[in-house]
């Protein structure tokens, strides 16, 4: 039965199912991912991952696409643009007065509408297969986002989307790195992609010099403890004293790396409209969003990725960025009367804040060395 399908044709229809559902590149890849085993647990095993013991669990799982999902001999790469156009976002770093937002939560939620699409994709290819195919309706098609034990990067890199850049993100020569990954495990033995796009990095390290909290121990390893997206989204408890100077404005996530990449002149602005800013989130004021209750906050980020760092989390990072804006009495008056009402980790950045703001004249660190 098996030798009835020609996978080929099978391998351009996915490719072209996924384009008509709004996937920017399809690849497909096999599940070798031997190199790539041996370099995680060398990451793990420098700390590098801080609390976010989820990526040491699973033992193998991750770097063995079969144990994860028995069954899977292939794996279907996508990638899919999400940065909005003219989000002024090198404007909004430069006012400290405003709050930056990493550029990939603007919009809705990308797992649930990607996670949607990748299941209508495995829907297709089920239903192209012939009725007495073995496997056929057994769910052998997996889709995931961001969601499971899986080595996102690498298996695009594989399935021929992109290069890993210096950052440790993938970069493709046609659309920078703007985009977010998805992968379908499946059972059907596809012909695999080449990876096709050489490392195009060069010589340029302005990834590595720009980072805020020099989170980049070597190229193409990042050192997650001190990236202000880890820290800002990632990190449950206080941010420690040494990073709330150079985090300036970024209350939730960071891009600087991103954006000054060269190879990002040639990203594409979405074309999902669930991906374009809402709220205002683009260019808001700090003090605007800090002045928010539980339940704006709750209102204004219904369906959002910001909803994963919390109310608590939230007025954490704001406070962060209010005590690195200039001196202002509104920024003051609106620190001391939050105050009471917060949990006691609110409080000691709130008390930061206070104590930067009491120096106008301070030199602000906006860059910090190992």
């Amino acid at each position: 039965m098996i030798d009835s399908i020609d996978f080929a044709q099978l391998a351009a229809d996915i490719k072209l199912w996924g384009r008509e559902l709004g996937f920017q590149q399809v690849g497909i890849t096999d599940i070798d991912l031997s190199r790539e085993e041996s370099h995680l647990q060398d990451w793990l095993a420098q700390g590098y991952h801080g609390t976010m013991a989820w990526l040491a669990a699973h033992g193998n799982k991750r770097s063995r696409p079969a144990e994860l999902v028995p069954g899977t001999v292939r794996v279907i790469s996508v990638r899919m643009d999400y940065l909005p156009g003219d989000t002024q976002q090198i404007r909004i770093l430069k006012d400290p007065t405003k709050a930056y937002i990493s550029r990939y939560t603007l919009g809705r939620d990308y797992h649930k509408l990607i996670r949607k699409r990748l299941g209508q994709l495995a829907q297709r290819i089920d239903a192209a297969l012939p009725a007495d195919f073995p496997g056929k309706g057994e769910v052998q098609n997996r889709a995931f986002v961001d969601s499971a034990p899986v080595m996102e990067r690498p298996l695009a890199e594989k399935a021929g989307l992109g290069w890993t850049g210096k950052h440790t993100l993938i970069l493709n020569s046609e659309a920078g790195s703007w985009f977010f990954l998805g992968e379908i495990f499946t059972f059907l033995p596809l012909p695999i992609d080449q990876p096709h796009q050489p490392n195009r990095c060069g010589d340029c390290t302005a990834c590595l010099k720009v980072c805020p909290t020099d989170a980049f121990p070597q190229p193409y390893v990042l050192d997650a403890r001190r990236c202000i997206s880890y820290l800002t989204i990632e990190n449950a408890g206080a941010i420690p004293e040494e990073f709330r100077e150079p985090m300036g404005n970024r209350v939730f996530g960071c891009d600087d790396c991103q954006a000054i990449c060269p190879w990002n002149k040639y990203a594409q602005p979405t074309r999902e409209t669930d991906f374009l800013p809402r709220h205002g989130l683009a260019d808001s004021d700090l003090l605007t969003l800090f002045n928010w209750t539980e339940a704006e906050f709750l209102r204004y980020t219904e369906g959002s990725a910001i909803r994963r760092v919390g109310y608590e989390g939230w007025q954490r990072n704001l406070a962060v960025g209010l005590g690195n804006a200039p001196s202002d009495p509104q920024i003051i008056a609106a620190l001391e009367r939050k105050r009471p009402q917060v949990s006691a980790l609110v409080q000691e950045h709130i008390d930061w804040a206070l104590a930067q703001q009491a120096t106008p004249h301070r030199r602000r660190k906006r860059k910090i060395q190992r």
